[in-house]
Formats: C-alpha cells, sequence, structure tokens
C-alpha cells in the first residue's frame, strides 16, 4: 500500500505539525468505520426485509393457493336408461365425468331414486331395457374415469359395464400425470416387492423410477404421494404418503373426485363423509328461483343436486323417508340456472354443465369471503 503520509518537500521550510496530522488520521479512520458499519447494518437489514417478504410469500403461496371447500354433485343413475344402447350409456357417463372434472367436482353421489337401494358396486348391466344396475353402471364408469391410465390394470378388471370405456374422453386431470411429467404428487398402487427392515414399501406412480415410500403398506394400496426432488444417483425416487386432500387443501390441485352411491335423496345427506355434513345445499330445477338473484354464503362442504327424467320433485316422491311435498324445503338454495330455455326440458348431463358454470363465479366469491373473514 503507498504511503499517503505528507512529505517534506526539498527545499521547502514549511514544517508540518505531527500531532495534528495524527488526529486528523485518527477522525478519519474513524468515519470509515463508522460508514463501513452503516453499510454493513444497511446490508443486515435489507438481507432481513428479503429474508422476511420470502418467508410471506411462501406463507402466502401455502395458504392462498390452497382450497379448504369442497364440491359435491348428486344425481340419479336412473338417467342412464333414458340411452338407447350401451355405447350410448358408457358415452353419457362419460359426458358427466368430464363436467365435474372441468369444474373442479370432490364428490360425486349417485343416488337411486327407484327405489332398488344400490349401495355397492356388485353386479352389472344387464341391457337396454332391463330394470336395475343403472346407478352401479354409471358409478364405475365414474371411477374407471377418475382413475389414472396407469393405474387401471390394477384397479379395473375386465367387466361388462367397461366394455366401449374406449369410445369416452379423457378426463386429463392433473393427477393423470404424464410418464415423464414434473409434479409434487402422483397417485400410486403399493407393489408386491420386498423391501429393507426399516424401509417404506415401494409403489408404482407411472414414472420409469419405483418410487419409495415412508411407511410400509399393504400391496395393491392406492396412495397418493409426496415426491422427493429426484436425484440421479439414486435407482428408485423417495417419497412420502398424504393424504388424497392433500394436493387440494395445501397447493390447491383439482386432484380428482370421489364417487359415493346413496340408496335414496335423503341418503345423499344422511350419509355424507363430512363431519358436520354438507353446509350448503342446493337444488336444480325449472321450478326455481333465477340464479341471478342468489348470493352464496361462506361454506366448507358444498353440494349441488340434479333430478332426473322427471326431475328432483320425482325423487322425492319415491323417497320413503321424505314427507314433503315441496322439494325447495330440502335446501338453502332452489334455483333455475337456466331461466327462459328454449327446449322442453334440460338434460342431466346438459344441466350439469350450465349450472356448474353458473354458480362457479358465486362458489369463488364464497371461497373468497370465506378467506377474508
Amino acid at each position: 500500500m503507498a504511503d499517503k503520509r505528507p512529505r517534506l518537500e526539498q527545499g521547502s521550510d514549511k514544517k508540518i505539525d505531527w500531532r495534528k496530522e495524527k488526529e486528523k488520521r485518527k477522525e478519519e479512520r474513524k468515519k470509515w468505520r463508522e460508514a463501513k458499519m452503516l453499510r454493513k447494518l444497511e446490508k443486515a437489514q435489507l438481507q432481513k426485509q428479503q429474508e422476511e417478504r420470502e418467508a410471506e410469500e411462501k406463507e402466502k403461496k401455502k395458504t392462498g393457493n390452497g382450497r379448504d371447500y369442497t364440491v359435491s354433485v348428486a344425481l340419479p343413475g336412473s338417467i342412464l336408461d333414458n340411452a338407447q344402447s350401451p355405447e350410448l350409456r358408457t358415452y353419457l357417463a362419460g359426458q358427466i365425468a368430464r363436467a365435474c372434472a372441468i369444474f373442479c367436482v370432490d364428490e360425486i353421489v349417485i343416488f337411486d331414486e327407484t327405489g332398488e337401494g344400490s349401495k355397492s358396486v356388485e353386479g352389472s348391466f344387464e341391457g337396454v331395457g332391463k330394470k336395475g344396475q343403472a346407478c352401479v353402471q354409471l358409478a364405475r364408469i365414474l371411477q374407471y374415469l377418475e382413475c389414472p391410465q396407469y393405474l387401471r390394470k390394477s384397479f379395473f378388471p375386465k367387466h361388462p359395464d367397461l366394455q366401449f370405456a374406449g369410445l369416452l374422453n379423457p378426463l386429463d386431470s392433473p393427477h393423470h400425470v404424464r410418464i415423464d411429467e414434473e409434479s409434487a404428487y402422483r397417485e400410486g398402487v403399493v407393489l408386491d416387492r420386498p423391501s429393507k427392515p426399516g424401509k417404506g414399501s415401494f409403489v408404482n406412480c407411472g414414472m420409469r423410477k419405483e418410487v419409495q415410500i415412508n411407511k410400509q403398506l399393504q400391496s395393491g394400496l392406492r396412495v397418493t404421494v409426496q415426491l422427493h426432488e429426484d436425484r440421479p444417483d439414486h435407482k428408485v425416487r423417495k417419497g412420502i404418503v398424504v393424504s388424497p386432500q392433500h394436493p387440494r387443501t395445501e397447493s390447491g390441485i383439482y386432484w380428482g373426485y370421489r364417487v359415493r352411491l346413496a340408496s335414496c335423496l335423503s341418503a345423499v345427506f344422511t350419509e355424507c363423509p363430512f363431519k358436520d355434513g354438507y353446509d350448503l345445499t342446493v337444488g336444480t330445477s325449472e321450478r326455481g328461483s333465477s340464479v341471478e338473484s342468489v348470493t352464496l354464503p361462506a361454506f366448507r362442504h358444498g353440494l349441488v343436486i340434479f333430478g332426473g327424467l322427471q326431475g328432483l320433485e320425482a325423487s322425492v316422491e319415491s323417497d320413503q323417508n321424505l314427507d314433503i311435498e315441496d322439494p325447495s324445503v330440502l335446501f338453502n338454495h332452489y334455483i333455475n340456472t337456466c331461466p327462459g330455455q328454449g327446449s322442453r326440458t334440460i338434460r342431466t348431463e346438459e344441466a350439469i354443465l350450465i349450472s356448474l358454470a353458473s354458480l362457479k363465479p358465486r362458489i369463488e366469491a364464497a371461497a373468497r369471503k370465506a378467506k377474508e373473514s
């Protein structure tokens, strides 16, 4: 470092007061240290602010993108009996599945309005015009379409109800992940493959590598897996088992629907899988009030019910558990989602699309209201 101390020029008689010069240098060093400390404090403050912003954004992303509420749809399985061939029955079920997937429906309830009481998926369709099994067939096709393609062989053996499933358009939902597509979550099936003591089971998640989870589970079980970051030195991917609702509640990702069978219309309510039941129920009918006048309240679990060929009135009349004449008393809102319709009838698969499209902005407004409160 160059010596910056003042020197006496040759031939000059000027004397230097070294004491003052020393004090001056001391003062300069003090100012330099203070400036350095200020810069250090400013840098630390900026870094702290940056960390706070990142933490806030992370928390906002975690809570802001998650979806706490659910939307359920209920309809009678008898609508399949209006189709004239097995192919058309299958395609009708596919239209319902597509409509529900497009509008992020979390649960589809198939109720029996004929009094047969189907509550399981045992049995099969016996032919057009023959009584029974419409609810079962509809439920089976809906379950088949919701299942990711790479898992269908594991869960759906060959069955007459699925004879024409190849005609159906795929749902292409977020959980139908392609083999090389990156995703934080995947659906998988637990494999019958031994693993070392203390290690979890292996799962087929439709990837080139198998996934080893954090638990030992029974083979053949369907699981939702949250994947860890891939490492080239690992022969298998690592992941943890999470609830099927986890992608929705934590990341706001639509993760398909589940299917439930109900023996009658009243069982749709009484057998609700949610602890506190449905806190918002909406019935649809051409005799209801216009959807334009409806404002939905904040809710956790909403249910939209559609009638069959004869409307919800016929479903209420055939339910022996209901001693009412006016269906509107069953619901928080009884609405007409297509006032001034140009056709005498709106088919159920059409009503689902029309109604969910009308209700979507109102549901989103109610969800924002719930988050702000």
